[in-house]
């Protein structure tokens, strides 16, 4: 949980952590939402993406994320990301990245 709290609050920049019985913590996020991480023996282990932001800006919030210490994973066919790690699908926007114990999160446009 510690490497997980460094993850979530100094480079994705969450805050407001709660701390809840099952030993994890949730995070408020944006129009009511949070998210919830805690300990598992199973974490990593999903091959799809376990949660997603909506930004407005995908390069802008990419840049600054990177900054912050955050890689972007690369792929092939069929979302083919580019230099920065973003998917450009018709007018939509994504760009995938890993915490710490492997769980693939994302940010996109609305």
């Amino acid at each position: 949980m510690d490497r997980a709290r460094e993850f979530y609050e100094g480079k994705l920049g969450l805050s407001s952590a709660k701390d809840q019985a099952d030993g994890g913590c949730t995070y408020s996020c944006a129009d009511g939402t949070g998210i919830h991480i805690y300990p598992s023996a199973h974490a990593g282990s999903s091959r799809a993406t376990i949660a997603a932001w909506i930004v407005e800006d995908v390069d802008g919030a990419v840049d600054e994320l990177t900054a912050s210490g955050v890689t972007f994973e690369q792929y092939g066919d069929p979302f083919n990301t580019d230099e920065k790690g973003i998917a450009r699908l018709g007018p939509s926007a994504i760009a995938w990245f890993k915490d710490p114990d492997g769980n693939t999160l994302a940010i996109e446009n609305e």
